[in-house]
């Protein structure tokens, strides 16, 4: 949530940070500012309520403000309403410094009374002016020092970038359980909260630890602990191409990113496979500690608790173990039984996600061995898990995630397999059809997506729909869960996943004349059980997409319209079937003019609890 972006150099900084701002609009915001010193009109705060075209209206991009050092923030509302002055960057009561700020200062009421009590006045509702006047108010000639008995006082999480106007060409940063950045420049240095703000300015980064706080000037960089020690920093290079960034023609970036996941699931499987075999080199579990472990509990947040669902099918099925699929916000606040024998997998396409990096210390505090799934290299949950699997699904701009979740399958899918090898579950002709089955996805998945016009005339019919209702079972309802996320999340539209069989125990008096339903019917074994569910609320008045693998052209006899998608293993069918439930969210949305990539009151990475 909200975006981050510092300049100190010899450049305008306005334009610069205007144009950072812009490529993190997909982390979700609604309001924008810049603080921009100059030493002729010294500290300027411009601030806008809404879409950051306001504020770049408001400052003709930029050109209306002078310096070369500043920081910008677009804001996500938690303290104070969006306006102009609950916006960042917020500034202390003399105006020396100015303060951007992602996360939540959980103990900023009793800081707020502490300040109050010493005369100092207030302007905004939010917790992060608390930082700025706390900074002003321990400034005694020396910003670190200043900032260190700040961050002493501090509990939450924070992202901070700071300019005082006592140092006209230092930006300081820090950061505590949310993502921040360093841009490596010639003459210009950077702080942001993602890669994608600074990137047409510098392919290499640090990217900071938790409480390592980071003087920039034009020329120097110094990374230091909060005793003042400095800290060597490991230059991280950074080689995906900027276009993966732009939306290369595509109206939308979601649309972009459905389309890009044939190349992203190759990125991540084609590397792990080797002469017919499942090699995971960042997983250092032997079969012996395999052999111990009781209990899987997979941890995520949104779609990649989606994940987390199939994955409970799969790895239960393959390696006989019992798993467990749990929403990470709700783990910790009720005293779980995880020790030493469970393994704990945790899902999170940024590896920031605070529900799901709390979930994570929970489960290390108590013994458990921590696997991640993440694409983001060197994220917290990343550094913090005992293995670590990168998805290498590239970028994701869009709030609604497609390609992450299709890799986040596709690594579970190889755990699954390894683990159940690793235990002599399988037979070696069983593994050699799952690994023909890993090789044929991407080709699959390719073959799913030129049938997408079928999905856009049907979403051309029902984009004005109230309801809808996604039902399945199995693996089935686990994908029905994602599909209903994707369209409600884009599109604004009411929908609801079921597990099918639980239609009759009191939803399906939800169902009348009209009433969308999409049924997946992908499970061999549970076909027949299905359509007797179509035929229930068919019963009743409602419309079915159906939703199976071109085997099943019975489907036409019970549901209005059917979409066929080609036919893999069981456990592999839902990277085939979310393909039309992704297509049919988008244009649905498309359809509404709905604002796709940057819906409301969402955001990218959820960094706050």
């Amino acid at each position: 949530m909200c975006g981050i972006v510092g300049y100190v150099g010899f450049d305008p900084a306005t334009p610069i940070l205007l144009k950072g701002l812009e490529k993190l609009e997909y982390r979700g915001y609604d309001s924008a500012g810049v603080a921009v010193y100059d030493e002729k009109d010294g500290l300027r705060i411009e601030k806008a309520k809404g879409k950051l075209r306001v504020l770049c209206e408001k400052l003709h991009d930029g050109k209306d403000v002078n310096g070369t050092i500043g920081i910008g923030h677009t804001r996500w509302a938690t303290h104070g309403a969006p306006s102009d002055i609950n916006s960042h960057p917020q500034v202390s009561d003399h105006g020396k410094f100015a303060v951007v700020h992602n996360g939540i200062i959980e103990n900023y009421l009793t800081l707020k009374e502490f300040l109050l009590g010493k005369g100092i006045t207030f302007v905004s509702e939010t917790d992060t002016e608390v930082i700025a006047q706390l900074l002003e108010y321990y400034y005694e000639g020396n910003i670190f020092s200043a900032l260190v008995k700040v961050l002493q006082k501090l509990e939450g999480s924070y992202a901070l970038g700071v300019i005082c106007t006592d140092a006209p060409n230092e930006l300081y940063a820090v950061r505590k359980d949310s993502p921040l950045i360093v841009g490596l420049g010639k003459g210009e240095n950077f702080i942001a909260s993602d890669v994608p703000a600074i990137l047409s300015k510098t392919r290499d980064i640090y990217r900071l630890k938790d409480q390592e706080i980071v003087k920039l000037t034009r020329n120097q960089v110094e990374v230091l602990n909060m005793d003042g020690a400095r800290i060597e920093k490991e230059k991280v290079h950074i080689d995906w191409d900027v276009n993966a960034a732009e939306k290369g023609g595509y109206e939308h970036f979601m649309f972009k990113e459905i389309m890009e996941q044939p190349k992203a699931l190759r990125d991540t499987i084609s590397p792990r496979l080797r002469d017919g075999r499942i090699v995971l080199d960042d997983i250092t579990l032997t079969r012996e500690q395999v052999e111990k472990i009781r209990r899987i509990c997979v941890v995520a947040c949104g779609s990649a608790y989606h994940v987390g669902m199939v994955a409970k099918y799969t790895l239960e099925k393959l390696t006989r173990i019992p798993v467990e699929a749990e929403v990470a916000s709700e783990l910790r606040y009720r005293d779980p039984i995880i020790d030493k024998s469970t393994l704990v997998i945790v899902v999170s396409q940024s590896g920031e996600t605070a529900d799901t990096l709390a979930a994570l210390r929970e489960a290390k505090k108590r013994g458990a061995r921590v696997l991640s799934i993440v694409n983001v290299v060197g994220s917290s949950i990343a550094n913090e898990s005992d293995d670590v699997i990168y998805t290498w699904a590239g970028p994701e701009i869009a709030v609604a995630t497609t390609k992450a979740y299709s890799t986040q399958l596709a690594v579970v899918y190889m755990i699954a397999i390894y683990l159940a090898d690793l235990l002599g579950k399988l037979s070696p002709e069983e593994y050699e059809n799952y690994i023909q089955c890993l090789q044929k996805l991407p080709e699959q998945v390719e073959d799913a997506l030129k049938d997408k016009e079928s999905i856009q005339y049907f979403a051309s019919k029902y984009f004005n729909a109230k309801d809808i209702f996604f039902i399945g079972r199995n693996l089935d309802y686990a994908l029905s869960m994602e599909g209903s996320l994707k369209l409600k999340e884009i599109s604004y539209i009411h929908s609801e996943a079921y597990a099918a069989g639980e239609l009759k125990h009191g939803t399906i008096s939800l169902i009348e004349n009209g009433t969308l339903v999409v049924a997946l019917a992908t499970i061999d074994s549970l076909f027949e059980k299905i359509m007797s569910n179509v035929k229930e609320v068919k019963a009743r008045g409602a419309y079915v997409l159906g939703v199976t693998t071109r085997e099943h052209t019975a489907i036409q006899s019970e549901a209005d319209y059917a979409f066929y998608v080609p036919k893999t293993c069981e456990m592999m069918q839902p990277s085939l079937a979310v393909i039309p439930l992704q297509l049919f969210a988008y244009y649905v949305a498309a359809m509404k003019g709905c604002d796709i990539d940057k819906p409301r009151n969402l955001a990218k990475s959820v960094t706050v609890e």
